[in-house]
């Protein structure tokens, strides 16, 4: 089971196991991680999941949608280049070990 560390805002870091094919936002939603606020529960059209992808795995991610562009416009936090949302993340076994910093606001 592929797992992701999660670097909270105050510098911890918590590692959870992720399942293949559900979304980073999901996985950190089963597993108490209370930064990732979700309000859409996953849809893509609220921006509450929003995360800050380790320099060393973003080339590893998918590109970003237009959706998810447009998305990341309107997030509480600074937008930086690597922002996602980790709705749009699918976690597949050649994610194992992502890292996701996770800002210090959603809303």
């Amino acid at each position: 089971m592929p797992s992701i560390t999660f670097i909270h805002p105050d510098g911890r870091a918590q590692s959870i196991a992720a399942g293949e094919g559900d979304s980073a936002m999901r996985a950190a939603m089963s597993n108490g991680i209370d930064e990732i606020v979700a309000e859409c529960g996953g849809s893509a059209v609220c921006a509450t999941c929003h995360v800050y992808v380790d320099e060393n795995w973003i080339r590893k991610l998918g590109p970003v949608s237009d959706d998810e562009d447009e998305l990341l416009e309107g997030v509480a936090t600074e937008r930086l280049p690597n922002s996602r949302l980790s709705c749009q993340i699918t976690i597949t076994p050649e994610l194992d070990g992502l890292v996701l910093r996770l800002p210090e606001r959603q809303v």
